[in-house]
């Protein structure tokens, strides 16, 4: 199928990706449009997926999952039509806090071989080597991997470009790699989480930040959308952009740890941006800081 200029196919989903129980019980939420839904998606025009929710680790997910035929058609976009001049300048605060705490996870390592997975133009790799890292990475866009190279400096010895599922590295060759914002875009989160653990020494962590599944906003908007008879839902965008297609529990991990074999160092939940008015913010923010369910999971996962 052929919608705008993304070509896919459709492919249903049998299991949980993370906890591997079977889809066929599985809670469906409702219906996603391949556009921004707006205050009355049941008025717009386009084409919708079903969105649903493991029942076991309470994943969300889109069934059938949309894959398109060149990865390409998704990513090979140009970086600027993304951000304005000024994100391609770094930042003195660029991750200082996941690299803090990567330092504290990590207090006999110096220095310290860290794998940027999804480096997009590599402000991370950036932030990395100032820290004092030995730092590598790899970004499946074509054009992210260029401007990275061509305008961030970053040595193309250091940056390969390619997918998580097509490259490989040493076993045991990393002590800290970091999935920033990357595993919500994998059609097989499990996988990429089992192939970097065996690219990771003993001891070493993996970062994880990636959509809550339980994200208030969501629910705030979705009982919205039922009250006005819409079966629509707000989660994920699985046919436009940002092509989100996961949505992560605390419980899919440590159901995934288990499986794996490997630990959860520490956790915590990220409240963002509302994208709602502000007026609500004063309210909403506080809420979700006490309730831990804020927009974002961050995850440390450590090999044993």
């Amino acid at each position: 199928m052929r919608q705008g200029r993304y070509s896919y196919h459709f492919d249903p989903v049998q299991a949980c990706i993370m906890c591997g129980s079977p889809s066929a019980g599985h809670k469906v939420l409702g219906r996603r449009l391949n556009r921004s839904q707006g205050r009355s998606p049941r008025k717009a025009i386009g084409i919708a997926t079903t969105i649903r929710r493991c029942t076991t680790c309470e994943l969300v997910y889109s069934d059938p999952m949309p894959v398109p035929f060149d990865l390409q058609d998704h990513y090979g976009v140009p970086p600027e039509s993304y951000w304005k001049e000024e994100y391609f300048k770094l930042e003195a605060n660029t991750l200082k806090e996941e690299l803090e705490l990567a330092k504290t996870l990590l207090p006999d390592r110096a220095p310290i071989r860290a794998l940027d997975v999804g480096a997009g133009i590599g402000k991370g790799m950036l932030a990395m080597t100032r820290a004092g890292f030995d730092t590598y990475g790899f970004e499946p866009s074509t054009p992210f991997h260029e401007r990275a190279i061509s305008r961030m400096g970053i040595p193309p010895d250091r940056l390969k470009l390619g997918m998580i599922e097509e490259l490989d590295y040493p076993q045991d060759h990393f002590d800290f790699i970091s999935f920033g914002v990357v595993l919500e875009h994998i059609y097989d989160p499990s996988a990429a989480i089992v192939k970097a653990m065996g690219w990771l020494k003993p001891g070493g962590v993996i970062h994880i930040e990636v959509p809550s599944a339980h994200w208030l906003v969501n629910r705030i908007v979705n009982f919205y959308y039922r009250l006005r008879g819409s079966e629509f839902v707000a989660n994920l965008s699985p046919m436009h952009e940002p092509f989100h297609l996961h949505e992560f529990t605390l419980r899919a991990f440590q159901l995934h740890a288990q499986k794996h074999r490997y630990a959860i160092a520490t956790h915590r939940f990220y409240v963002c941006k509302t994208f709602l008015p502000r007026i609500l913010d004063p309210v909403l923010k506080p809420i979700m800081r006490w309730t831990d369910t804020g927009m974002q999971l961050s995850i440390w996962l450590r090999k044993p």
